[in-house]
């Protein structure tokens, strides 16, 4: 699978509201990055084992589904097996029933049509607001 195959899998993975990431998906020796995260949350995990733990415990407690994923670009690199998408994640809170949207940045790399690296930009205060909104 090419970069932009396996990012259009992770949108349908998001959508449909399942793990994006699984053992089929991920090398062994897979990256996840998050140099903006949350205080308190990891900005590197190394790993298949760690990174699906990490994501399995984080799934189970999300406040919200996904409803739809836009890809606003899609970038290619001088690294025929890394792309940079810019996309948009909405999701509703279970709770309420109220949507909100919140903008990302995540640079794919893939090997072997899988996952070696992931590295997602989020803006923490976008996330927070658009949650907040979406709580109201």
């Amino acid at each position: 699978m090419t970069p932009r195959e396996v990012f259009d899998r992770m949108r349908e993975h998001w959508i449909a509201n399942v793990t994006v990431f699984d053992d089929e998906s991920l090398t062994e020796d897979v990256v996840l990055e998050m140099p903006f995260a949350a205080p308190g949350r990891p900005s590197r995990v190394e790993g298949r084992a760690a990174i699906l733990a990490f994501i399995r415990a984080g799934h189970a407690d999300l406040p919200f589904r996904f409803d739809d994923c836009r890809a606003l670009a899609v970038h290619d690199t001088t690294d025929p097996h890394t792309i940079v998408v810019e996309y948009e994640l909405t999701a509703t809170m279970t709770a309420t029933g109220a949507s909100a949207t919140a903008p990302f940045v995540g640079v794919l790399t893939v090997r072997e049509g899988r996952i070696a690296r992931w590295r997602e930009y989020q803006n923490p205060l976008a996330v927070a607001s658009a949650l907040q909104t979406a709580a109201s």
